[in-house]
């Protein structure tokens, strides 16, 4: 049986360029050709907005490079739909966890009823509103 994962930014770019820093048991998960992969479109925004604030070094040469990579790791592109938007409007939010791209991608996990796989500390409090979190532990 398929299983489902939401891939958070930060497993994204640690697929991509610094694979040392996923946890064996994320490793395991994204080497298991039975899982199929999201990314929400909000993370490919956020990474395409760090690439060009200069915040990480990497092999693309320009922003337009950043989603045929993306897609070529075979990672399924997520548009944030109305289900989505309207889990964020009830999501609570953790005080002091201000990313609204945090948010809508936990929402999009909740809503569609995905694993979320990150390295963020603060994504275990959105378990008590039924988010299935994987942590990677770096």
């Amino acid at each position: 049986m398929d299983c489902r994962h939401l891939l958070d930014t930060n497993i994204v770019l640690f697929f991509l360029f610094d694979k040392k820093e996923l946890d064996r048991r994320v490793r395991d998960i994204l080497d298991n050709r039975n899982n199929l992969f999201y990314i929400s479109t909000a993370s490919v925004q956020e990474i395409i907005h760090l690439y060009n604030g200069g915040k990480f070094q990497s092999a693309w040469k320009k922003a337009e490079d950043i989603l045929p990579s993306i897609e070529a790791v075979h990672f399924e592109l997520l548009p944030v739909k109305r289900a989505h938007l309207a889990a964020y409007a009830t999501l609570s939010t953790l005080s002091g966890h201000n990313d609204p791209n945090d948010h809508i991608i936990i929402s999009q996990a909740i809503a569609e009823r995905m694993m979320l796989i990150s390295s963020d500390r603060k994504f275990d409090f959105y378990t008590r509103q039924k988010l299935d979190l994987i942590f990677n532990n770096r």
